[in-house]
């Protein structure tokens, strides 16, 4: 079977120098990129009920923009006045420099990790030398982030659930009319369920690939097959995995 039209379950790349668009340009494909899933944030009403104060945290810390947007908001909205006291601990530097939308920049304030990881050698050592602080730890309600990195340095953390990822639904007469759909986490697939409860992968001859272990998982739990999957022993990437996988078919004609 020819892969003409694949759906990537994300939002477009902003960037044209996407390896997405690179697939397209070498297989002749044409690339959809419609997320299954889309986070909205918690409202103070709800947030109140969870009982957590966010007027008694001096420091937070941050895992994706997503957090830091949905952290600004609900203060906003709660009328919390977020102290220029207040220390910020980020994953990455990118994150570190979003910050930037809502605080004035201090590097003294900002400590950030290089490799995108909470048990990240100079993210723990920032954290470590501010233990005394009582932090704060915005998440959202499918979170993967575990605290026990955390709890093994005796810091004081308070996870705060802020966002929800719920399903981005189809609208009437939107099709999944694709050759292959590529996913990237549980709720996607749940998604998928939702919006095409009779879809049959083998009378459409719909290739999936997934992203990480527990979005394999999901895709086998559902009943569907799973066709690749990245990061894997030869695809670091799913641009990877998809070229791959492409090259594949293109060799069985």
């Amino acid at each position: 079977m020819k892969v003409k039209k694949i759906l990537v379950s994300q939002p477009q790349p902003s960037s044209e120098k996407s390896p997405y668009f690179d697939i397209c340009t070498r297989y002749g494909v044409e690339m959809v990129f419609r997320p299954f899933v889309k986070v909205e944030g918690l409202s103070a009403k709800e947030f109140r009920q969870a009982k957590v104060n966010l007027a008694d945290f001096t420091a937070v810390i941050f895992t994706s923009r997503t957090a830091v947007d949905h952290f600004f908001r609900l203060c906003e909205e709660m009328r919390v006045k977020v102290p220029d006291t207040m220390r910020y601990f980020c994953t990455t530097e990118s994150i570190a420099l979003y910050l930037q939308k809502y605080i004035v920049y201090r590097k003294r304030k900002i400590s950030f990790g290089k490799t995108g990881k909470l048990d990240d050698p100079q993210l723990l050592a920032a954290l470590d030398k501010n233990n005394k602080e009582k932090f704060l730890f915005p998440i959202s309600d499918v979170h993967k982030e575990q605290l026990s990195v955390l709890e093994d340095h005796n810091l004081d953390v308070t996870k705060a659930v802020m966002y929800r990822t719920v399903s981005n639904d189809f609208q009437p007469g939107e099709e999944l009319d694709y050759d292959m759909l590529i996913i990237f986490s549980p709720a996607g697939v749940s998604s998928l369920k939702k919006n095409f409860p009779d879809f049959d992968q083998t009378e459409k001859q719909v290739y999936i690939g997934t992203l990480g272990a527990a979005t394999a998982a999901a895709v086998k739990d559902a009943g569907l097959r799973l066709d690749f999957q990245a990061p894997s022993s030869v695809a670091r990437s799913m641009p990877e995995a998809i070229d791959i996988f492409l090259a594949e078919l293109a060799k069985e004609g």
